[in-house]
């Protein structure tokens, strides 16, 4: 059973301008110290992902007449557990809002994730727009950064960075 942590309708965070739609996955292999979302660690938490999450989604993204921008989040959307869900939530909002930006947060690295030469991780990293990459670290953490918790953390641009 595929569990989610949530949904985030009306986000204004998790983007670079405007609103976007987030999409929290659960489950996450990491635990970095002084995590932003601990919730979200435990495979069996979160609720269960509703069978018509795919047009949740697209309902989401286009409600009363404005376009928002693509957020998953987590939790880890790219560990095992996660990345089949992600890969066809990706391709999904991508074939069917080709014009906006699907960003994602991973605790690993782009060198990591390419170096892996995995079809699902590829095809996610193919359409996406944002990845936003590298464990959080307490130690490097800055509530200033755009889109980061810590100074490690990247912003890379698919066509630019990977």
């Amino acid at each position: 059973m595929t569990r989610i942590a949530d949904i985030k309708y009306n986000d204004v965070v998790d983007c670079e301008k405007g609103f976007c739609v987030s999409f929290w996955v659960q489950g996450c292999p990491w635990h970095c110290k002084g995590c932003h979302n601990p919730q979200t660690w435990d495979f069996n938490g979160g609720k269960e992902l509703p069978p018509d999450f795919l047009k949740i989604i697209d309902d989401a993204i286009t409600a009363n007449g404005i376009q928002r921008n693509f957020s998953i989040l987590g939790g880890e959307p790219l560990c095992l557990e996660n990345k089949s869900l992600v890969n066809e939530t990706v391709a999904h909002v991508r074939n069917t809002f080709p014009n906006i930006k699907i960003y994602i947060w991973t605790g690993d690295t782009i060198e990591h994730l390419q170096k892996l030469n995995d079809p699902e991780i590829n095809c996610i990293l193919t359409n996406i727009d944002v990845l936003i990459d590298g464990p959080f670290i307490q130690a490097e953490r800055d509530i200033t950064l755009e889109l980061r918790g810590s100074r490690n953390q990247r912003i890379l641009y698919r066509g630019v960075d990977f």
